[in-house]
């Protein structure tokens, strides 16, 4: 069955990354119950990270994370966490906050990934452009060398 929906994917028609005619869109309800819309931070550098608790990759890229939100919020970078199924409420509150995570979080679905990235890969990391269209797509952990090359130059 995976195989044909291998091939299936082979013949759908390949967008070039930010040439999207639409801007990308995505809302979530965050940890505190709050909606997170992708198009409440049109104008800054959005990077959409699918994460999770029980993925070791995406607890090891967090620290990065928080201390580029950190360093880059002035130059508007905003960073969104979002978490992959399965994932308890509860789960996700502690982890955010023994982590002191500095960015919103969200409570992702299958569904929700789906419409940014057919990726399979956690952690993934889609880079929103100030327009609201994505730029780049970063599968695995968001290496320095990255960082500089795809998303620092979008940044003011």
């Amino acid at each position: 069955m995976s195989k044909i929906f291998t091939l299936l994917f082979l013949f759908v028609p390949v967008v070039v990354l930010g040439q999207e005619s639409q801007p990308a869109q995505l809302t979530v309800k965050d940890i505190h119950g709050r909606f997170i819309r992708l198009s409440d931070y049109r104008g800054k550098v959005v990077l959409v990270n699918f994460w999770a608790t029980w993925c070791p990759p995406c607890r090891k890229e967090i620290p990065d994370l928080i201390r580029l939100q950190r360093e880059y919020r002035h130059r508007g970078l905003q960073i969104i966490g979002v978490t992959y199924p399965p994932q308890k409420l509860a789960e996700v509150r502690r982890f955010v906050q023994r982590a002191k995570v500095n960015y919103p979080v969200g409570l992702g679905t299958e569904e929700t990934k789906s419409r940014l990235s057919r990726s399979e890969a956690l952690p993934t990391t889609i880079v929103i452009g100030t327009d609201g269209r994505i730029r780049d797509i970063i599968e695995g952990i968001l290496l320095p060398e990255e960082f500089e090359q795809k998303i620092k130059p979008l940044l003011k």
